[in-house]
């Protein structure tokens, strides 16, 4: 079972994750959280595999309780809870080591997804979220000018630039799939692929990478 801690100060939002979580056979919603404080003592005494956490909260914000949470539980993983208006915390929370962040308003199964997904230790980045993010971030702060962004994709196959192209725009591993018509774990191949290649830490510097490098437009 996956040992999850679901931490918000909206009781309401807590009890919406806890039963669509506690629906799947293999999670199970061990405690509840209303701040960040709380969250870290929980984490540490329940001994969880996945912490849901929120940025805005009393007490203790999401961000300084993300910091609390890597030292004391190093490894339950972090996936955290956000809007379309708070772009630049997740992209700290990614930085300081969270492993992905997910949508208050995405759908139970994605819940589910991004919830498996961190406890297998794979980094979950809302396709939506990242698209926003990558939308609001690439005309003023892109990570690289677009001269150095292409350099820095010469070392990719053709393939390899298609897929990245997807990731640019948003999309899932199994939508961008689709697209191209190959299965979600090949995708998943060609993305791990990509980010050592590029030296990019997550899907969300790697489609900033190929914004600036005019791909995904």
């Amino acid at each position: 079972m996956i040992k999850v801690l679901v931490t918000d100060d909206e009781p309401l939002i807590r009890a919406g994750i806890r039963m669509i979580l506690t629906s799947a056979d293999d999670i199970d919603v061990v405690a509840e959280a209303a701040n960040g404080r709380e969250a870290v003592e929980l984490a540490r005494a329940q001994r969880v595999d996945v912490v849901l956490l929120d940025i805005q909260m009393p007490v203790m914000d999401g961000l300084t309780a993300l910091a609390e949470l890597r030292r004391a539980v190093p490894d339950a993983r972090v996936l955290i809870l956000t809007t379309f208006g708070e772009q630049q915390n997740v992209l700290r929370a990614l930085a300081e080591g969270s492993a992905g962040f997910l949508l208050k308003d995405s759908a139970p199964a994605e819940l589910m997804r991004a919830v498996r997904a961190a406890a297998a230790g794979d980094a979950y980045l809302s396709p939506g979220a990242t698209r926003h993010v990558v939308d609001s971030l690439a005309s003023g702060r892109s990570v690289l000018r677009s001269d150095q962004a292409r350099r820095r994709l010469e070392t990719l196959s053709d393939r390899e630039l298609e897929v990245l192209a997807l990731l640019g725009e948003g999309l899932s591993n199994a939508d961008a799939g689709q697209r191209i018509h190959m299965s979600e774990a090949t995708v998943k191949t060609y993305v791990s692929r990509i980010l050592a290649k590029l030296g990019c830490e997550n899907r969300v510097q790697a489609a900033l990478l190929a914004r600036d490098a005019g791909l995904g437009t």
